[in-house]
């Protein structure tokens, strides 16, 4: 598949994958894109229009082969390529993170976490072990890994990325409510719960008791 996929794009058909998993549990066979729809609340037209990114056709008036079609989706959004991180800071989050086991069925594999709180290093979380922060430069080769977690205080947000930086990382995805400043061939991305919280609640007219 030559073509781009946006940011949008990419979130949806995670989305699509999530269902089609339920549905082959459920020994399901077909699903049409009504029924994708439906169950994301989002344009038909739209479902479709992602699908055929993939070129990938469904059978008329019957939908798509639900295997299939996770199969093309798990190829186009490399879940069969393993790409390695860490967690710094063994926090709430931090743990909470390293205990969801489900990211290594997309392909991506948390090594182990860094902390510089001496109660937690030395400890482990779902089979991981929390490092002292310290032998992060050091242990970023040995565990091959090319992207960190940042669960950090926003405090020290920005001293410990420039810490990440120093140690040859080259890939943040940003859980504190910071923007970092980094060099340019350093790759950020935001997770902005708040934002995600916020957009939700006054685009879809949550109010307080």
């Amino acid at each position: 598949m030559n073509k781009i996929l946006t940011d949008k794009v990419i979130n949806r058909l995670t989305l699509y994958h999530s269902i089609l998993s339920d549905y082959i549990e459920k020994e399901i066979e077909y699903i049409s894109s009504p029924q994708i729809a439906d169950l994301l609340h989002i344009d038909n037209t739209q479902v479709r229009k992602d699908i055929a990114l993939l070129n990938y056709r469904g059978k008329c008036k019957v939908g798509y082969k639900v295997k299939e079609l996770k199969l093309l989706l798990e190829d186009t959004l490399k879940f069969k390529s393993v790409k390695t991180a860490i967690i710094v800071g063994a926090g709430n989050l931090g743990m909470a993170l390293a205990k969801y086991d489900n990211f290594e069925a997309y392909g991506f594999k948390i090594s182990a976490l860094f902390d510089n709180n001496p109660e937690k290093t030395g400890t482990e979380v779902n089979g991981k072990k929390v490092f002292d922060i310290k032998e992060l430069a050091n242990l970023t080769e040995k565990f091959n890994a090319r992207i960190a977690i940042l669960t950090v205080p926003r405090k020290y947000a920005q001293e410990v990325s420039n810490f990440l930086v120093d140690s040859g990382i080259k890939y943040i995805w940003n859980f504190t409510p910071c923007v970092l400043n980094v060099p340019n061939d350093v790759q950020v991305w935001n997770e902005n719960l708040i934002g995600n919280f916020l957009q939700f609640t006054v685009n879809h007219g949550v109010d307080s008791d």
